[in-house]
């Protein structure tokens, strides 16, 4: 079997970064700080609240059906939302921050009166981050969590069900499902029975997915994948709109260019920075 270190490993996020702009690909996941030799992150409200509410929802599948809700949602996200507090979250002033976290505390309300899939068995993967060899021969690897693996007893099989905390509607032409039907069933032994995404901030319970043909998924990633492995072998990350950039890597090419605002360090070794500079309570006062 090839080295897992020398291989090529491929995720949804990273296949995405790649299909938007090969820069952008490169900046997110290859490119370090050369002050601290970290990874950079450009933070955000939006990948801020998705970040707490995945994190609030995910970590119920490792809890009995019985305990899952005997500590409320909203006690939870509150805990969890210490960690994106003012700048570490993106948010520009605590007017930003209370509505952005007001948005999550509806997003919990639902799950709460309505918790559908989970309320019921899960299965959770023993992995911190489950992959397979997408190919052996070409060495690649592909690798993803899944957000919640319904259990269902009666054909001892999983559906894959993904928190959505966006207002937009995943693109028919999107990989996410694909991946997701790959990863599933080569890192764990069940069968898929279905697919389905819960748009939390719309709709109260999951909405079905027609699941893909998985010969044709696994096409499609690995065309993506050998190309993002012949791009990494170049050293080749070329934005489509040229020099001027686009909108996915300009943001952090403001990064490199020293215009971004440090936050700091987050959970995964990455460098966290804003792009407008935080800016202070107009509340606050000063005493003489």
């Amino acid at each position: 079997m090839p080295d897992t270190y020398t291989a090529t490993w491929v995720s949804h996020s990273s296949i995405g970064d790649f299909v938007n702009c090969p820069r952008s690909y490169y900046l997110k996941n290859i490119y370090r700080n050369p002050q601290s030799g970290n990874k950079i992150q450009l933070m955000s409200p939006v990948l801020a609240l998705g970040q707490v509410i995945h994190q609030v929802l995910e970590g119920l599948s490792v809890l009995p059906m019985h305990e899952r809700f005997t500590i409320s949602l909203l006690e939870r996200y509150e805990q969890a939302w210490k960690n994106i507090v003012g700048e570490r979250g993106g948010f520009q002033n605590d007017q930003e921050e209370e509505r952005y976290k007001e948005r999550g505390r509806r997003m919990l309300q639902r799950v709460q009166q309505h918790p559908g899939p989970l309320k019921e068995k899960a299965v959770k993967l023993q992995a911190d981050l489950p992959y397979y060899w997408l190919s052996e021969e070409d060495e690649i690897i592909l690798c993803g969590k899944i957000d919640w693996l319904r259990y269902l007893p009666e054909k001892d099989a999983v559906w894959i069900v993904d928190f959505k905390t966006g207002r937009n509607k995943e693109k028919s032409d999107s990989l996410q499902l694909p991946i997701y039907l790959l990863l599933t069933t080569y890192t764990q032994k069940r069968p898929i029975a279905g697919a389905s995404y819960w748009y939390l901030d719309a709709v109260d319970a999951p909405e079905e997915q027609v699941l893909p043909d998985i010969d044709e998924a696994h096409e499609r990633v690995f065309t993506i994948a050998k190309k993002i492995q012949l791009a990494r072998k170049l050293e080749r990350f070329v934005c489509p709109q040229g020099e001027r950039g686009c909108r996915s890597c300009q943001p952090f090419e403001q990064i490199l260019l020293g215009k971004a605002h440090y936050v700091g360090v987050g959970g995964y070794k990455q460098d966290i920075f804003t792009l407008a500079p935080i800016t202070k309570d107009t509340r606050e006062s000063i005493i003489l």
